[in-house]
């Protein structure tokens, strides 16, 4: 399944790099997501994107989990001739990443 189908995201931009929120539809959900989207998997997901490191910030208060890319944005807002230089549709990227729902649903 993708990740779209249980969460939502939001994109913001500082430099080279990008910050991206996942939030899922359902707070029960929260623990599940934390488990299955590492910011390894991330990284990997994004890779033709993405060249720096992918930190995983948790935010349990608020059932949301925070990734912050480096080297993401083709040397930044002002240097990039990239068509999305605030890289506002990498939250639409990372929400095609497939996750497995076995856990979630009992099924693959």
């Amino acid at each position: 399944m993708k990740l779209v189908e249980v969460a939502h995201s939001r994109a913001g931009d500082k430099g080279d790099i990008i910050n991206l929120s996942l939030i899922p539809y359902n707070e029960d959900h929260y623990g599940w997501l934390c488990k299955e989207v590492t910011a390894d998997k991330v990284k990997d997901h994004l890779r033709d994107i993405v060249s720096g490191k992918v930190i995983r910030y948790e935010l349990p208060n608020i059932k949301a989990l925070n990734f912050v890319c480096y080297s993401s944005l083709l040397g930044g807002v002002t240097t990039s001739l990239a068509m999305d230089t605030h890289g506002k549709s990498l939250s639409s990227a990372l929400l095609e990443m497939e996750i497995n729902n076995e856990e979630l649903y009992g099924v693959s």
